[in-house]
């Protein structure tokens, strides 16, 4: 059986990145979305995620329990383990990635794809401010973020998301259709 494709999702916060992933999940139900690990509280709004604390992450990476991990903002993010089985047994996974594990990623699943999903900083202002998870300071601190360039490994697309949802999850299914990874 062929391998599967993991699809990476990354951007800066605010983006829209849980918003394209389900526009996408929902145009096609084959893809697994996979749902991170984070030590952050249960209750905490935003995308669907397992809550665990910083002791229970650090038994999970002990036990070889994630395939990708990485820290930001004062978190630790974590991708199952069963993920890269799931891909090496045909299935295509859709993932939020940091760009900082992207370079691991590429190493681990030799089919991985890349969505890089893009704003203006004033409609990413917009949208950190309605969320309601960080003060004023903390947000703009994100914006003063340069993330740099995505490593020259990553298989990327760029796709701006500052229009309608829909455009953007129409660009994002057309370029995984020209890759491969959507029929």
């Amino acid at each position: 059986m062929n391998d599967g494709y993991l699809i990476a999702v990354v951007g800066p916060s605010g983006v829209g990145k849980d918003s394209v992933i389900a526009g996408i999940a929902a145009a096609r139900p084959d893809l697994q979305v996979v749902t991170r690990t984070i030590t952050r509280p249960a209750n905490a709004p935003g995308e669907n995620f397992h809550a665990v604390s910083s002791a229970e992450f650090d038994g999970i990476v002990a036990q070889g329990g994630f395939c990708l991990h990485w820290n930001a903002h004062g978190l630790r993010y974590g991708i199952p383990a069963q993920v890269a089985s799931d891909v090496q047994a045909g299935r295509h996974c859709i993932a939020n990635l940091s760009r900082g594990v992207l370079t691991d990623a590429a190493a681990l699943f030799p089919a991985l794809l890349v969505l890089n999903i893009t704003a203006r900083p004033e409609t990413l202002a917009h949208r950190l401010g309605t969320r309601g998870r960080e003060t004023a300071a903390e947000i703009a601190h994100r914006l003063a973020r340069n993330p740099g360039p995505l490593p020259d490994n990553a298989n990327a697309v760029t796709i701006p998301n500052d229009g309608p949802l829909k455009e953007t999850v129409s660009a994002a299914l057309v370029a995984l259709d020209q890759r491969g990874a959507v029929a």
